[in-house]
């Protein structure tokens, strides 16, 4: 629940990557920074709270550089501080390096002690510094080095590193997390999402395959992969929520993607019968449109969404995650009073926030709420980077369907059938473990550092 971005070999990086930031804004909203290289150096700032916030015009100015990476962070390993901010800077036997991370490794917490027991001494408790510290402490150069890492770590990693004299980006053999290349004029870039390749007028070029370590210097572009054992694990719900609409993820449009997995519920709800299909904007309305194109059933807006409220799980405490809800989604009255209503949305994972929807659409005068759900019940936490609550917390993994539909307070209550969800995102490889229990890698409690000191709660 990051997002990352760079480019090499461009007099206006730190710019670039600045306006590159606010595109992938909806991955993290804690934290940002940038770092930049010039002249040997490597220039860097990270502050707490989003894009806008951490940056001004004049802190800009002072990352000038040939070459620049940045970085918005949700917490899901280490607390939301100034401390875990990216990218983190480190000097080491290689020199100076920078690094922004997306995902969770899942045997971080081995790593550490392993370092520490070695006398690395740790500056954050995020897992991302366990990379930096075993970059420093490879027997090889800094290519063998930054490869004998990444054969150690496990779990879920997307990564930019940035040097003095060059930008590397990595992806995990099982391709957790998105990550793509694209170029603008002679230099390179690599992001998260394709929407910052968008912003800046930039041409996408491929995905970052898994297992894949791109090297490019003044740009030159070199790749190098890591032996692949294990299956390409990409996490569908990237494509069911978290992604924006207007990227492309893993080779798909993820709004064409919503579109073929409303369709799909659709035609699994076809005995429910309803005036008007609304989604819960913004995630559903991709799902909404065409859940009601396959139908017949008119599309509706009956929540407005306030664009000054972010995401409610990115709020730090469950209370302020409530509050937040409210100012959100508000019912257009008019549009619901006396109607029957399908209402779509693409998880429900805590249970609170479509509870509190349904009870303001109740008090709108909504006569019947049919929820349809674009994705199975989530049962299982997530290692991998997006921040579910642990597996006591999903309301799926202690209720019955029945139970849940009760506690939300809908007339009824229909989920995506796994099958159908996986068809609709494009067939196969993909990781559905918050669905099924089965993980890609080794889940033992040693290994794992349970994301949701908060987390989603819809």
């Amino acid at each position: 629940m990051c997002g990352i971005f760079g480019i090499e070999n461009h007099p206006d990086s730190a710019h670039l990557t600045y306006l590159s930031l606010f595109a992938l804004q909806h991955r993290g909203q804690e934290s940002a920074g940038i770092a930049s290289a010039l002249n040997g150096n490597i220039n860097f700032h990270t502050g707490m709270g989003i894009t806008s916030d951490v940056f001004s015009e004049k802190r800009i100015e002072k990352l000038s550089g040939v070459s620049a990476i940045g970085h918005v962070r949700y917490s899901t390993t280490g607390s939301s501080h100034i401390k875990n901010a990216q990218p983190l800077v480190s000097k080491t036997r290689h020199g100076v390096l920078a690094l922004g991370h997306n995902g969770n490794l899942t045997n971080a917490s081995i790593i550490r002690k392993n370092l520490e027991d070695r006398g690395a001494i740790f500056h954050s408790s995020t897992d991302s510094e366990a990379i930096l510290h075993l970059i420093a402490h490879g027997k090889g150069d800094f290519e063998e080095s930054l490869i004998e890492a990444l054969k150690a770590i496990e779990g879920a990693y997307s990564l930019v590193i940035l040097t003095p004299e060059q930008m590397i980006a990595c992806r995990d053999p099982q391709g957790f997390r998105p990550l793509v290349l694209g170029k603008l004029g002679e230099s390179y870039v690599v992001t998260s999402e394709t929407t910052a390749l968008s912003l800046i007028k930039a041409s996408y070029v491929r995905e970052i395959e898994p297992g894949e370590i791109v090297f490019i210097k003044k740009g030159i572009l070199k790749s190098v992969k890591i032996p692949i054992d294990k299956a390409v694990s990409r996490c569908v719900f990237e494509l069911v929520y978290f992604s924006r609409p207007d990227s492309l993820v893993f080779g798909k449009g993820v709004q064409s993607v919503r579109q073929a997995l409303g369709r799909a519920l659709a035609q699994e709800m076809k005995g429910v019968r309803a005036d008007l299909v609304m989604p819960v904007p913004d995630s559903g309305v991709p799902a909404a449109l065409g859940f009601s194109r396959e139908s017949q059933i008119p599309f509706e807006v009956g929540l407005v969404r306030s664009h000054y409220i972010s995401r409610t799980f990115i709020r730090p405490s469950q209370a302020l995650r409530e509050i937040a809800v409210d100012l959100k989604l508000s019912p257009v009255k008019e549009a619901l009073k006396g109607k029957k209503v399908i209402l779509i949305d693409d998880s429900i994972v805590r249970g609170t926030t479509s509870r509190k929807i349904a009870q303001s659409l109740r008090e709108a005068g909504t006569r019947e709420i049919h929820m349809g759900i674009t994705s199975p019940p989530i049962i299982s936490s997530c290692y991998y980077g997006i921040d579910t609550p642990k597996s006591e917390a999903l309301i799926a993994n202690q209720r019955s369907l029945d139970e849940i539909r009760q506690f939300i307070g809908v007339d009824s209550l229909h989920y995506l059938s796994l099958e159908a969800m996986i068809e609709a995102a494009g067939g196969s490889h993909f990781c559905d473990a918050c669905f099924t229990k089965n993980y890609p890698t080794p889940t033992s409690d040693q290994m794992m550092v349970v994301a949701g000191k908060g987390g989603l709660e819809r």
